[in-house]
């Protein structure tokens, strides 16, 4: 018997249709799902682009060893998260390539006056250059009293903005802080 190739292919795309019609497919997406989630360790977090503020389950490999390093496996939106109900616009559905970025800062680093490249910095250093900065611009701007010299203690030489992740108490403590600054220049992405 013999068939030519165009029959061929379209009697395999006709049955490929039937067959794929006869069976759900349904069952097999759902195992599909649970063996790449298997054995993984699940975390809910939200989803660090803009200020919605979605839910994210993020899964994660490794079995909390001395010698291991997790590793993400899966992102996905949190179905019982009241923003989003599960869904991810998509950029939070990329949001596992940005956590497993090879070009993702791990260190601090600081680009020192007049330099051209950047060097890394301990932690405890980078901190207590932040702190330093903020001492030197405080002393700096900061008015004890207005011109008609009434005391009013603020700082117009720093602002700050938190983020859209941050909770509420974490932005409540960035606001005391500020406010015990004088920072008068500040605002919370949660008001968004």
């Amino acid at each position: 018997m013999d068939i030519e190739r165009r029959t061929f292919l379209k009697a395999t795309a006709l049955g490929g249709a039937v067959g794929l019609g006869l069976f759900d497919l349904g069952e097999a997406r759902a195992e599909l799902r649970t063996a790449k989630i298997l054995r993984t360790t699940e975390t809910r977090s939200i989803c660090p682009y803009c200020a919605v503020a979605c839910g994210v389950i993020i899964h994660t490999i490794g079995d909390k060893a001395k010698n291991v390093t997790p590793a993400v496996s899966h992102v996905e939106g949190d179905p019982d998260h009241p923003t989003n109900r599960g869904t991810l616009c998509p950029k939070g559905a990329t949001l596992r390539d940005d956590i497993d970025n090879p070009n993702r800062l791990m260190v601090p680093k600081v680009r020192r006056p007049g330099s051209d490249h950047w060097e890394e910095i301990s932690w405890d250093q980078a901190v207590a250059g932040i702190a330093k900065h903020i001492k030197d611009t405080r002393d700096r701007t900061f008015v004890a009293k207005n011109a008609r010299g009434q005391t009013v203690n603020r700082n117009p030489g720093i602002a700050m903005i938190g983020g859209c992740t941050d909770t509420n108490e974490f932005n409540w403590l960035q606001m005391k802080m500020m406010l015990g600054l004088g920072v008068l220049y500040r605002d919370s992405q949660a008001r968004v």
